[in-house]
């Protein structure tokens, strides 16, 4: 009943569309990363999706 919009804020809103984040994701996401998909061979626990970790790694080597 408090609460000011009845959806929460989605992140496409919170970030400006030049900002930086937005050019790493697209450059991620246009990448080919079938030879990465290649090589796992599955099983176990679930695991996240190579692009996903690149966007990670490139957030952490730039921090």
């Amino acid at each position: 009943m408090n609460q000011i919009a009845l959806m929460p804020p989605s992140y496409d809103e919170k970030i400006p569309s030049e900002h930086l984040v937005r050019v790493v994701n697209k450059a991620i996401e246009d990448l080919n990363v079938d030879a990465l998909l290649k090589q796992y061979a599955g099983g176990g626990t679930s695991s996240y999706h190579p692009k996903m970790m690149l966007k990670i790694l490139y957030c952490f080597i730039t921090s």
